[in-house]
């Protein structure tokens, strides 16, 4: 299905962004190549890319020419390689999905963006704030769309709430409360996927992979950057500026490593620009326990309730009259085609881009901020 995410302007969004020569061309379709193309790039990216009438997967990659080859052509894909400037100089195309290990993201983009190549990033962005912005003046210089991939972005209650706080509906925005947890423990462990899942191989409904993870993607600091910090927080970080329309500007962290190399626990207190105060909770859930992403956003006339795993909204005035909305389904609560989707209608100059990277660079702050909390003990001005 198609997400109604048209209506939705990002205040993030880079103004002066060229279209493809500032206009719709009905004749004209979107040439995509996958960068480091993994389990999510097979179940989300390319099945979005393929489906949308003006997108065609041109070419992918993968670290052994051998597996680039059987999955380009399980997906009917032309081009396969091991070598991403050897691909874009034969494929020609227009954009790239980078949805490598995290460790790649940042060579791996920026080539990308050096070659003019409008770019849909996988969260983390990077390793590191630094490297964040350069890709962010890279795309900025060349007048390229710049895409972080945050399906929740595109959720239709999360746009309703964002619209609620930038009206006022609310009120000023004092305080939030975020709970975001999520399966897969055994991943910070260097468990395999099998001994993680077991009898339930599709936690988010979406099958079998179609490639398992390998044991060192996630439990290795090298490839990973950190754990949850990095992988989930880097969901949490930029929904909050995603909905808040803020920068965050200082923060506090602990972290519980349960004796792993990979941090597993996370709590953060966060202020934001307009000194709104954010308490955020995030890991990864021992089995099948109830996952949670649970945001609650107070106002100084009301306040709002996003359970975004579960497609629920509340909106609540100050004298306790609630608009409750449909509740959404699996597969609308987290619109995971959205993404590569608007990768393809912002490249055509059809949609504004309701995920920038910009957000990326936020959470990064976070990220960055939270680890050297953790290692000072103290606040970190961000």
């Amino acid at each position: 299905m198609r997400y109604d995410f048209y209506s939705s302007i990002s205040t993030h969004s880079t103004i002066g962004v060229k279209t493809i020569k500032d206009e719709v061309m009905s004749d004209r379709s979107i040439k995509v190549i996958i960068i480091g193309a993994g389990n999510w790039a097979a179940v989300a990216h390319i099945p979005a890319i393929q489906r949308h009438p003006k997108g065609e997967v041109v070419g992918l990659t993968k670290r052994k020419i051998e597996q680039a080859r059987k999955m380009a052509a399980d997906f009917s894909i032309p081009f396969a390689s091991n070598d991403m400037e050897g691909l874009i100089q034969e494929s020609s195309p227009d954009a790239a999905v980078v949805s490598s290990v995290a460790a790649l993201h940042y060579e791996q983009a920026k080539i990308a963006l050096e070659a003019g190549l409008h770019v849909l990033i996988e969260k983390p962005m990077t390793f590191t704030l630094e490297e964040a912005k350069q890709l962010q003046q890279i795309a900025n210089k060349n007048g390229l769309h710049f895409l972080i991939s945050c399906p929740w972005h595109y959720s239709t209650h999360a746009i309703e709430a964002k619209k609620s706080i930038r009206s006022g509906e609310i009120g000023e925005v004092k305080m939030v409360s975020e709970l975001f947890t999520n399966f897969g423990l055994g991943l910070y462990m260097g468990l395999s996927w099998d001994e993680i899942f077991g009898n339930h191989p599709n936690p988010q409904n979406i099958g079998d992979p179609y490639v398992k993870p390998g044991l060192t993607s996630y439990s290795d600091p090298a490839l990973a950057g950190g754990g949850q910090i990095y992988c989930q927080v880097s969901h949490a970080a930029a929904f909050l500026s995603f909905l808040l329309g803020q920068e965050p500007v200082e923060v506090h962290a602990k972290f519980d490593y349960m004796d792993l190399e990979q941090d597993v626990f996370n709590v953060l207190n966060i202020q934001y620009e307009s000194g709104t105060i954010v308490s955020m909770a995030s890991c990864l859930l021992p089995g099948f326990t109830d996952r949670q992403h649970e945001i609650r956003v107070f106002g100084t006339r009301g306040m709002i309730l996003l359970e975004l795993w579960k497609g629920k909204l509340e909106i609540h005035d100050e004298r306790n009259n609630v608009r409750v909305f449909p509740e959404l389904s699996e597969e609308e609560a987290y619109p995971m085609f959205a993404p590569a989707e608007d990768l393809v209608d912002t490249a055509l100059g059809i949609s504004d881009n309701g995920s920038p990277a910009t957000l990326g660079i936020s959470a990064m702050r976070v990220i960055e901020g939270a680890c050297e909390s953790v290692r000072t003990g103290k606040n970190v001005i961000l």
